[in-house]
């Protein structure tokens, strides 16, 4: 079956999700849009930016172009959807690398980890990770870091993955530099004075993927959700307002930015599969060293230490990282007492996700049929 072939129907999204996510045989991958090159067609349009709003100065602060060099493109049938292939000046990726790995997983932020461990043992990932991840390989199966078994973390207002919710009493200080990187990308997108009020991180391993599902949880729909992708690429599809739809195919390639707004901010839309990087993409071992010649003295951004950056080049080498960011509360907004808000679930899905690394026998599972975590397993 090739996904061309799918037509509407019932549940169409799930078949072309079991398709992409195939691996014997190997799915053809010849229908996968890839942004990174030139697409433009009856289907992929340029997607109108307003430069005016992001100074090139503010852009460079957070490590992006000038908005004028970014590449955007929508989508036909995708109204609000745009996707910017890797608007970030060289060198910039591996410090956002960095802190998707050291810095935001810390306390006092929410993890996968303190599920099942003390926040003690969870207080310092990175630390407790670095010189197991640092050896060169012994040849021998080594058990996994605790970096290596981070599969979510949660920012500024933490998503409950049981009531679906988020909530004014479960709130820590969302991080200032994603903010300001999230703001400049924003308002490049016509949403001037967004506020990044809460973040979701996804930490891929090579089989992992992400169950269909949208993103609904937050009270103000009007602002848009981000999504930033470093690392290795991966399969993303986006659907319509029903499962019935099928979606299109996309790649992810490291750097990528996806924004959702308007109508597509609320289509189901999933992740079946991780695939390596492109030969002919920049691999980012070769950008670490361009970093220090863009640094200015304004910037939010500082040079990586050796130690730091052997750290996230092995783990990269294999897996992806995702972080969305999102606004949660419209202007005068607050949260009801009593949450009331629910993400969308349709009779008879059931979309998993495991806080570990899959184990059919043993180990509890969480059920998510929202902003659902990776390693899903889609029923």
């Amino acid at each position: 079956m090739a996904a061309y072939m799918v037509e509407s129907g019932e549940d169409a999204f799930r078949k072309i999700f079991k398709f992409y996510k195939r691996r014997h045989p190997p799915p053809d991958f010849s229908n996968v849009l890839d942004f990174s090159k030139d697409v433009l067609s009856d289907k992929v349009v340029p997607a109108k930016l307003d430069p005016v709003t992001v100074s090139d100065v503010e852009a460079t602060r957070v490590g992006l172009k000038p908005v004028r060099d970014w590449r955007a493109f929508g989508l036909q049938g995708y109204p609000g959807f745009i996707f910017i292939s890797n608007p970030f000046l060289l060198g910039s990726q591996p410090f956002w690398v960095r802190q998707c790995l050291k810095t935001y997983p810390q306390k006092p932020n929410v993890c996968n980890l303190d599920m099942h461990m003390s926040l003690s043992d969870t207080q310092d990932i990175w630390g407790k990770s670095i010189h197991a991840l640092s050896c060169p390989p012994s040849g021998k199966r080594e058990p996994l870091t605790l970096l290596e078994k981070l599969r979510w973390v949660t920012l500024g207002y933490h998503y409950n993955w049981d009531t679906k919710t988020y909530s004014a009493n479960h709130y820590t200080p969302f991080p200032a530099d994603l903010h300001l990187l999230s703001l400049q990308i924003a308002a490049a997108c016509g949403f001037p004075g967004f506020k990044a009020e809460a973040g979701i991180l996804n930490y891929y391993r090579p089989d992992s993927s992400l169950g269909i599902h949208v993103d609904e949880a937050e009270l103000d729909h009007s602002r848009p959700l981000l999504s930033f992708s470093f690392g290795q690429s991966a399969i993303f599809l986006l659907g319509g307002t029903h499962r019935q739809d099928p979606p299109t195919a996309m790649y992810i390639h490291s750097g990528d930015v996806m924004v959702m707004s308007g109508q597509s901010r609320l289509l189901y839309h999933a992740l079946p599969r991780i695939v390596p990087v492109p030969q002919d993409h920049t691999p980012l071992e070769m950008e670490v060293c361009s970093l220090a010649s863009s640094l200015q003295d304004s910037t939010v951004m500082e040079q990586i230490s050796k130690q730091d950056w052997m750290v996230c080049s092995k783990y990269i080498q294999s897996s992806r990282v995702n972080m969305t960011v999102r606004q949660v509360l419209g202007s005068g907004q607050s949260f009801p007492e009593t949450p009331a808000y629910h993400q969308r679930t349709d009779v008879g899905q059931t979309v998993e996700y495991r806080d570990r690394p899959a184990n059919r026998e043993s180990g509890k599972r969480k059920r998510s049929s929202g902003c659902a975590s990776v390693d899903t397993v889609e029923t």
